[in-house]
């Protein structure tokens, strides 16, 4: 495919969905490079993942705020307590779900771009072997 064509095609795509391919706007900031770094991914996994253990504590905590208070315990107001806490207990708990599951998401994103960088790598490698100039001939003493 000729680059002309290329860049009519990357036009053409652009106006439908309203992008742009392989380029920011001029007047974008930034260096224009996407680095992908799987220990910032990693950590960024790890930490997203340790807050489950904060919200688990946290959970205890409530927990521990509601001993000795039944749901007819006497009042009107334990009852509606025992109702307050059973869903802020469930709501607790999905949060501490959600955290660990964007963990290993994130986790994961890291190690699958690392791999993608990687695998481009050894491509352009291979390509440079395969198509290797020839040494120079004649000319030199």
């Amino acid at each position: 495919m000729a680059w002309d064509e290329w860049e009519q095609l990357k036009g053409a795509a652009a106006e439908r969905a309203g992008t742009r391919l392989n380029s920011l706007p001029s007047d974008a900031a930034g260096s224009g490079k996407l680095v992908s770094n799987r220990p910032v991914w990693t950590k960024a996994g790890q930490d997203v993942g340790a807050l489950r253990e904060d919200v688990t504590k946290a959970l205890g905590q409530l927990s521990g705020g509601q001993q000795g208070l039944g749901a007819d315990a006497g009042c009107e107001t334990a009852g509606a307590q025992k109702q307050v806490y059973d869903s802020w207990a469930r709501y607790v708990k999905d949060v501490g779900g959600r955290c660990e599951k964007l963990g290993a998401l994130l986790g994961k994103a890291g190690s699958d771009l690392q791999k993608t960088d990687d695998s481009v790598l050894i491509d352009v490698q291979n390509l440079k072997v395969a198509y290797a100039d020839t040494s120079a001939v004649g000319g030199k003493g």
